[in-house]
């Protein structure tokens, strides 16, 4: 409150200034903790109701209950009077309480009638119960009175009266005979509300003489009976129809008080033959359809929890065949008085300002009137800090020891209201409610409330800080609350943490803290999926979910928004299995995932599919020879709709306990129209199928007999082929016993030549698939027929088939074989067709049979050569033969071919082949290689395929880089099968090329290689070879091998003394290596008696040559070294230097050891 606000004049403004201290007044809490040590005037927590109607069989109970600090002593008044409770012996006050028990046992009940009212007081204030009005229930008897017997002429109305004696309360009235049965009420007979008996029109059995009126008294369960009541019913002048007319209430127009919250009763009753028929509205509105409800056949309306708008005219409608009549019933709402707000404790601290308000209504407007501690304003001490207007009270500027309670009355002439409300100042520093380190849990994105409810007076100003450190201001996403909760709106996993609550006022401060959780939410991430499963299978649902790891999940799943039932259900973390699934398994199943906080929740429908039922009631109607119409019921569908029908029959006759399908109907059908065949006893079923399968089929259909018929078809498959020379065997299909049609069937055959112009011969045949001619022509074409007969005719025009009789081998060979030889190779032959007759069957081409039988030249030897076969299909003259060999003689002969074999051949035919190129030398080597020669031999070709001409040479050098050099060309003759060339280079590489030729020209070559002697006076490759990668690589193997080993030579060197290695060189010289001549560069004499070893990976032919292809990587090829040689394990030990200076201060040239030193200045 802002203390320091100037007062402005007039109550208004003031009432206008202090509006918000009513919203911020301090409520009492109801910790205990809190109660046990705060001041508190009485407050009223039990009394017994303003209006008490006791038994006086029992004993009276008036309560009075309250509490305060300290607990209130209680006083009574009756009548107005002090009540002194402790003078009566009969009156009992129970302890610690005011609620009185008065003992009516032998006393009248009537002395202790009146109007009692209860005080509770304490050093703080009193407070005052309602104005308890005790009444004792009564019951009187009947008043004496004796009924006139009542005769009433039929048709006419009647009213019995009831007139009750008043009871407390009133009675309950009903009719009923001697026999304690109750009389029969409906439309035309009907009670009233105040008990009389009402009849619309009487009947003859109406007539009796016991209509007895019951009243019950509830209090004292009595009943009190008026006597019996005689009606007869005259029939000696009835009266006639009329229209209706109201018995109760009379006239056109009545009234109608209710006070507002009761109920409203109305009534229209009315006479009139036939029975009229009561309906109601409201004039100028609605009648209150949720409120409202109809008893006693629509002639009572009652209306529950009146309001000021059910007020109004009110329209009752009587009704009958003769016309209609109305009554308005002016209904009038009042109100006793009603809170609209009730005054409200208030919990003040020194200095502060505090407003009571009693706000009532009612119709008539009640009188407010306001006491303090029980007593009148007006009489009570003056108090310049309270003003009164009306239904407000304020308080300014209240001090310590000025708590009172204070009494609101409201009353009008329908009834009173009263409320207590006390004023307690207090100065109490804060107390903080909330239980200390509570933990508040929360799911992220929803709201998070962190409470710090406190107490204290004044009331505690709250402010909050995070983590002790941040301090927490109205605004997003913080709300602070009036009463001290901090409010996030959307919880964050960042709001989590520690919260300070501190509440503070004038005489103190107090904190408290708390702990935020925000936890990941719930979430189903598979949910369960619709299924159809067919029946007896397992149906299983999937659930899995995702959640916060600290919550603990509870899955349960629900059929139908009900627990599973138990059985064949089986629940797994994630999923739900449903074993042997039956019919009553479908509905809809729902996984729910349960934590601490949150749930999340998916469904999913099961639909349980099977075969359908199968079809009943089959029917056949419309029946003709040919056709019937079937009809049949569908059977249930088991949820799959049915896709379609098969119909089926068995042939009692032909095929009994065979059923053959005869054709579908669409799934939507329930008839069919069947085409039929004659001579057929016909039983039909039905199956239906649906997406799971067929159903069992329907029980068969009633048999249906058709009559025997002339065949409608012939037999199939009709075939004539001949099997032996000059037969023809007929064969077919035979028909079925339905497609037979009658008894009796057979076939009848036809044949004739074809083109002759011949009459059919036939023949009939039992009921057979077979039928062979004999003595006939060889392989000449036929027609046949075959007939289907049986006791009722043949069968159609059957179709004619052709073919042959049977056949043989050719009689005779092709005539006039000549032979084109086109080249060397290929050759064509041509021959003279056989006549068709003498073919003697299906013609199906020639083979030409050709053997080699000799070669022309002269000293070819001739080997055996085995015969050669060439088809050539269908009817041809003519034929290629290829893949010949040149210059030689061929024979050959032809055969004709059929479907049996191959005829004669005909006259032997012999040709040559012209010449032709030759075949490859069969070997070419070079031998006896030198520095500038290279001797060659060969052998002729295998085949010379002519008269062999001579030979053709060509040779070029090869250099180091595989580059050819110029082509030199030689040719000899037949006979000459060696040359030696000379003037070639030394260390040289030569490829050479040979082929042979005849007068056609040259044939294939072949190709050799060699090399000539190496001149060790020429080095000219020594730099070439040092670029190379593969020597490089070399070179630094072997200097690394050189380099161990000069270490290891060191070594020993130090620890055995000198080693003498020139010494030994010089006297163990190697007899054969001799010095190179200076003068003219070439080798001295090289002796050796082993075959030369060439290096790793090489190879060396007998003639002593080295093939380049081979080898490419020898030293030798390259010249490198002066003195190349070789170990006998093919090892290189000569050195890789070149030819060396001489030495002035030496005599003669002599040939170095190789040392490590000199292997290493090779590579300088």
């Amino acid at each position: 409150m802002d203390r320091n606000r100037k007062r402005v004049p007039g109550f208004a403004a003031v009432l206008l200034i202090l509006l918000s201290h009513m919203t911020s007044a301090l409520e009492v809490p109801l910790d205990p903790k809190v109660l046990e040590g705060l001041p508190q005037p009485p407050t009223i927590t039990l009394q017994s109701p303003k209006d008490y109607i006791f038994d006086p069989r029992e004993n009276i109970v008036i309560h009075c209950e309250a509490k305060g600090k300290p607990h209130p002593s209680f006083l009574w008044t009756r009548n107005g009077t002090h009540f002194e409770v402790e003078k009566d012996s009969k009156v009992l006050m129970k302890p610690g309480s005011g609620t009185l028990v008065i003992d009516i046992s032998g006393e009248k009940a009537e002395a202790y009638e009146g109007t009692y009212q209860c005080t509770a007081h304490n050093e703080h204030g009193t407070a005052v119960s309602n104005s308890i009005v005790i009444r004792q229930s009564r019951s009187p008897l009947w008043s004496k009175e004796r009924n006139e017997a009542i005769a009433v002429q039929i048709g006419g109305s009647l009213v019995l009266k009831c007139r009750p004696p008043a009871g407390l309360p009133p009675p309950v009235i009903f009719w009923m005979d001697n026999n304690f049965q109750r009389l029969p009420l409906d439309q035309r007979v009907s009670q009233a509300l105040n008990g009389d008996l009402y009849f619309s029109n009487v009947l003859p059995e109406d007539t009796r003489s016991d209509y007895i009126c019951y009243a019950r008294f509830p209090h004292t369960q009595t009943i009190q009976q008026k006597q019996p009541i005689s009606v007869t019913v005259l029939d000696n002048s009835p009266d006639g129809e009329r229209r209706p007319r109201f018995m109760m209430p009379q006239g056109t127009t009545s009234t109608k008080m209710v006070l507002r919250g009761e109920t409203l009763e109305l009534e229209c009753i009315a006479d009139g033959l036939p029975t009229p028929e009561i309906s109601w509205q409201k004039d100028g509105g609605e009648l209150p359809s949720s409120r409202m409800s109809f008893y006693n056949y629509k002639k009572t309306l009652k209306v529950s929890d009146v309001n000021e708008a059910d007020g109004g005219d009110y329209r009752c409608t009587a009704t009958n065949n003769l016309g209609t009549v109305h009554h308005i019933i002016q209904v009038t709402v009042k109100a006793a008085p009603f809170w609209v707000s009730a005054p409200r404790n208030l919990i003040l601290a020194p200095n502060e300002t505090g407003i009571l308000t009693c706000r009532v209504d009612g119709k008539p407007k009640p009188l407010i009137t306001w006491l303090v501690n029980g007593v009148s304003l007006q009489n009570a001490p003056e108090d310049h800090t309270r003003k009164v207007d009306d239904d407000t009270v304020i308080l300014s500027n209240v001090q310590s020891g000025s708590s009172a309670v204070y009494q609101c009355n409201a009353s009008n002439e329908f009834g009173y209201l009263m409320a207590n409300a006390f004023v307690n100042v207090l100065a109490e520093p804060p107390r903080v409610l909330t239980p200390p380190n509570r933990v508040y849990q929360v799911i992220t994105n929803r709201p998070a409330l962190l409470h710090c409810a406190s107490f204290g007076s004044p009331i505690p100003a709250i402010t909050w800080f995070k983590d002790s450190q941040t301090s927490v201001k109205n605004g997003d996403p913080y709300v602070i609350h009036d009463n001290g909760t901090l409010e996030i709106n959307v919880a964050q996993p960042i709001n989590s943490g520690k919260y300070t609550c501190i509440a503070t006022n004038n005489f103190g401060i107090k904190e408290n803290h708390v702990y935020l959780e925000v936890k990941e939410p719930t979430r189903i991430l598979k949910q369960p999926e619709y299924k159809v499963v067919q029946r007896g299978m397992s149906a299983v649902f999937e659930c899995r979910v995702k959640h916060d790891p600290s919550l603990i999940p509870t899955m349960t799943w629900l059929k139908d928004n009900r627990e599973l039932p138990d059985g064949r259900f089986e629940v797994n973390m994630e999923s739900l299995t449903i074993k042997d699934v039956t019919e009553e398994d479908e509905g809809t199943y729902t996984c729910i995932m349960n934590t601490t906080l949150d749930q999340d929740s998916a469904s999913a429908m099961l639909t349980v599919v099977e075969k359908p039922d199968p079809p009943t009631d089959l029917e056949l109607t419309d029946q003709t020879e040919r056709s019937v119409h079937l009809t049949w019921i569908p059977g249930d569908e088991h949820n799959s709709p049915t896709e379609k029908f098969l119909i089926q029959y068995e042939d009692l006759l032909h095929q009994p306990g065979v059923w053959i399908n005869l054709t579908e109907a669409s799934g939507t059908s329930t008839t069919a129209q069947l085409n039929l065949s004659p001579y057929v006893y016909y039983s039909f079923r039905v199956l239906a199928m649906n997406h799971v399968g067929y159903s069992q089929p329907s029980q068969p259909s009633s048999q249906y007999r058709t009559n025997p018929a002339a065949p409608d078809e012939n037999p199939s498959d009709v075939q004539c082929l001949g099997t032996m020379p000059g037969d023809l065997a007929i064969s077919w299909t035979p028909l079925t016993g339905f497609q037979a049609n009658g008894p009796s069937l057979e076939y009848k055959v036809l044949w004739r030549q074809k083109d002759t112009g011949e009459d059919w011969s036939w023949q009939n045949v039992g009921n057979a698939s077979q039928f062979v001619v004999s003595g006939g022509p060889v392989y000449v074409p036929y027609e046949v027929m075959v007939q289907a007969l049986n006791d009722y005719g043949s069968g159609p025009e059957p179709e004619v088939v052709s073919g042959h009789s049977g056949g043989d081998l050719p009689l005779s060979a092709p005539d006039s074989v000549h032979v084109m030889v086109h080249n060397s190779t290929l050759a064509e032959v041509h021959w003279e067709p056989v006549s068709f007759p003498s073919v003697r069957g299906k013609l199906e081409g020639y083979k030409v049979y050709y053997r080699r039988e000799s070669g022309l030249h002269e000293t070819e030897e001739d080997a055996e050569q085995r015969e050669l076969v060439l088809t050539f299909s269908g009817n041809r003259s003519e034929g290629r033969l290829p893949g010949l060999q040149p210059y030689s003689t061929y024979n050959l002969t032809i055969r004709v071919l059929n479907n049996k074999g191959e005829g004669p051949p005909s006259p032997s035919k012999t040709f040559t082949t012209p010449e032709g190129v030759p075949g490859p030398p069969s070997f070419l080597n070079a031998i006896n290689p030198s520095l500038d020669t290279l001797t060659l031999q060969w052998g002729p070709p295998t085949n010379n395929n002519g008269r062999l001409a001579g030979y053709t040479l060509k040779y070029q050098p090869v250099n180091n880089t595989n580059e050819l050099g110029p082509v030199k060309v030689m040719t000899f003759l037949a006979n000459e099968t060696t040359i030696t060339l000379g003037n070639l280079n030394s260390s040289m590489l030569y490829k050479f090329y040979l082929s042979a030729k005849t007068i056609k020209g040259s044939g294939p070559i072949i190709t050799e290689e060699a090399f000539t002697v190496m001149d060790t006076t020429v080095a000219n490759r020594q730099v070439d070879i040092a670029t190379q990668g593969w020597f490089i690589g070399l070179m630094c193997a072997i200097a690394l091998l050189i380099l161990v080993l000069l270490i290891v030579c060191f070594i020993k060197r130090n620890k055995g003394g000198k080693y003498p290695v020139k010494e030994k060189e010089d006297a163990h010289q190697d007899p054969e290596i001799q010095p190179m001549k200076e003068d003219d560069g070439t080798f001295g004499e090289y002796s050796d008696t082993e075959d030369h070893k060439p290096l790793k990976g090489s190879r060396t032919p007998s003639n002593g040559t080295v093939r380049r292809d081979e080898s490419d990587d020898s030293l030798v090829d390259y010249g490198e070294g002066g003195d190349g040689q070789f170990n006998e394990d093919g090892s290189f030990i000569g050195q890789y230097s070149g030819k060396k200076e001489k030495d002035t201060h030496e005599g003669n040239e002599s040939s170095e050891a190789p040392s490590p030193v000199n292997a290493m200045n090779s590579f300088v």
